[in-house]
């Protein structure tokens, strides 16, 4: 009985850094992936350098894309390093 009351504090800590710590970053770990997953051409991005610019090619199957941060300016970015997508498009209708 009383190695569960010495065990419980350390239960008790290990439940409270998975509800605070733990949980809310997997949920947004997941969302991140989401996001990445829907990036289409016409999407306005922020990189994790601080570059905007607007995605003009999502190589699907690859780990790139392609995003245009000035007119005829076209860069390669790695999908990972793309913080936020700051304008969604529209999808385009079938």
């Amino acid at each position: 009985m009383e190695a569960i009351v010495q065990i419980f504090p350390l239960i008790l800590i290990f439940a409270i850094m998975y509800f605070l710590l733990i949980r809310p970053q997997q949920k947004k770990a997941r969302d991140h992936q989401a996001m990445l997953g829907n990036l289409r051409r016409g999407d306005q991005v922020v990189t994790g350098g601080g570059i905007i610019g607007k995605v003009t090619r999502v190589k699907e199957g690859e780990n790139e894309v392609e995003i245009e941060i000035a007119q005829g300016i076209n860069v390669r970015v790695v999908r990972g390093t793309i913080a936020n997508v700051l304008n969604k498009t529209e999808p385009a209708k079938a």
